[in-house]
């Protein structure tokens, strides 16, 4: 049974915060975004990029989502510092004091964790710092994208962009609902090593995650 706890009006525009069954389920203009059922995937992005860096690397997660991948990157013996992007203040609302809270075990009160309000690009635009990974959990991908501007992230700008704030040897993982030919192609056109993981999930095609250094 669905039930609907909170609709609002967000950067993007309509987000709507429900429970189906035990999960929780977010919506944007009507279109299924995340839920909270799985998370392999997701959790995958941070361990992966983590796993393949020295210790106490420094992290930038784009989007907070429900927190998975968040809560997976504090858990990883080889993650410091922390900051997580997110443009829409209910989703850190939600995560922060809502009912996304109990899902990660209050990920964000960790003294490790800054989150910033924030659009991703618009952030990197205005500041100099730099990071040993970018973990990209942006809409539903580079190819299917809910919101009108988020395809900017994975195109050649944005991955010229994203590259600028890599420390040497650093990784830029990205997540996405969905295989993406042309995105691993532009990948591989800037990166020296680009490497594909697909991650079966109960329903429909499986995840992808990017690993590109």
């Amino acid at each position: 049974m669905v039930e609907v706890l909170e609709v609002v009006s967000g950067h993007g525009g309509e987000l709507v915060l429900r429970t189906d069954g035990a999960g929780f389920e977010v919506i944007e203009n009507g279109v299924f975004l995340m839920d909270t059922r799985n998370g392999e995937s997701e959790r995958l992005l941070v361990t992966g990029a983590a796993g393949r860096l020295a210790p106490g690397a420094r992290l930038l997660i784009g989007g907070l989502g429900v927190g998975f991948s968040l809560r997976a990157a504090l858990d990883h013996g080889g993650v410091g510092e922390i900051v997580v992007l997110e443009r829409e203040p209910a989703v850190i609302e939600w995560n922060r004091t809502g009912p996304l809270r109990a899902v990660h075990g209050g990920a964000l009160d960790d003294p490790r964790v800054t989150v910033v309000e924030a659009d991703l690009l618009t952030w990197l635009r205005a500041t100099e710092e730099t990071f040993d990974a970018l973990c990209l959990d942006i809409d539903n991908g580079p190819e299917w994208t809910v919101t009108e501007g988020n395809a900017e992230p994975y195109a050649a700008d944005g991955l010229d962009r994203l590259a600028r704030r890599l420390r040497p040897g650093g990784v830029l993982a990205v997540w996405s609902a969905g295989a993406a030919p042309a995105f691993t192609q532009r990948l591989r056109e800037r990166f020296d090593s680009v490497e594909v993981v697909r991650v079966p999930v109960p329903r429909g095609e499986p995840d992808v995650v990017w690993f590109a250094r």
